[in-house]
């Protein structure tokens, strides 16, 4: 049998998944970061993309979260999430939507606020895309 820790995802709506985990892989602020049992303590931040969980019997799950943190502690691994959806429950067109929306509000800036809020969007809007995409293949 895999070595596994116990993995939580909580959003602040709610608890997404808890179970055990063979690895965790999610986007921080330097690029993708793998957990694995026996990593080392760890904190730092999530940006929005996918996490992707191994699950005891090697199956995976993909969930999109729009950032927050990873805590790794000995056995333990939490990621705390502003949203936290599973990449099957992903809207695609609203996605797309959200991309084409964010994309004109930038052609057409008006305000510094205005733009900054468009390339966050978009950003998220890209990073549930790239969720959803990881889960098809």
């Amino acid at each position: 049998m895999a070595m596994t820790m116990h993995c939580d995802i909580v959003s602040a709506e709610e608890q997404i998944f808890s179970g055990l985990v063979e690895i965790l892989v999610a986007t921080g602020t330097l690029g993708d970061l793998g957990v694995a049992p026996g990593h080392a303590p760890l904190l730092t931040a999530l940006i929005p993309g996918p996490v992707r969980v191994v699950l005891q019997d090697g199956s995976e799950q993909i969930y999109y979260v729009s950032g927050g943190f990873l805590e790794v502690q000995s056995g333990v691994v939490t990621v705390l999430a502003d949203t936290a959806i599973r990449a099957d429950d992903v809207n695609e067109a609203a996605a797309l939507q959200a991309i084409q929306d964010a994309n004109d509000a930038i052609a057409n800036k008006s305000s510094e606020f205005e733009y900054s809020r468009a390339a966050t969007q978009l950003a998220e809007a890209a990073a549930q895309l790239r969720a959803l995409r990881q889960l098809r293949k």
